[in-house]
């Protein structure tokens, strides 16, 4: 019986976290963070255009700057077709400022050092005493629903999966 309680508990626990991830065909979660140079975005910001937002585990890893130099690479075609580009992890906004001059990202990267936007969003991991964001991505469409979730990020390739699914959702309006 024991068992049973714990069970029907840590499902309950399961459900509820699982209710605040992002999802398809919702609202996107509501954010407000600062950028690499210490001035706050929200998601209403972007209000009215196309928002890609990227999480990631950590600035400049191998795959992380990979993904974001391919950002920042297709950048002109992501803009052209009328979206933006934010990126989000855990780390501070002078991790995400070395970062960002570094590799010259020409958009919007977020801190979320207490992770409360990558929990909303369903992408915190936990590695011992240590919490993550997952690679994963949304597509925001302009009236703040998620119209796409990439759970499985190739950051070689994610960028080209973005421009073709703006093209091919735009294409339905």
């Amino acid at each position: 019986m024991k068992f049973l309680k714990c069970a029907i508990v840590l499902s309950a626990i399961s459900l509820a976290l699982w209710a605040q991830a992002a999802t398809v065909g919702e609202p996107a979660p509501k954010f407000e963070l600062a950028d690499q140079y210490g001035e706050t975005h929200s998601l209403e910001d972007f209000s009215g255009q196309w928002l890609v937002v990227f999480f990631y585990p950590k600035a400049d890893t191998p795959g992380c700057t990979t993904e974001a130099c391919n950002f920042r690479d297709n950048i002109y075609a992501i803009r052209g077709a009328g979206a933006e580009v934010v990126g989000i992890s855990v780390d501070s906004v002078e991790d995400q400022k070395k970062f960002s001059d570094k590799y010259k990202l020409p958009f919007t990267i977020l801190s979320d050092s207490g992770g409360e936007t990558c929990d909303d969003y369903g992408v915190l991991r936990s590695f011992g005493s240590a919490e993550v964001a997952n690679r994963e991505s949304f597509l925001v469409d302009p009236d703040g629903v998620v119209v796409k979730h990439y759970e499985r990020v190739n950051p070689e390739t994610h960028t080209q999966d973005v421009i073709a699914d703006l093209e091919r959702l735009q294409s339905r309006d």
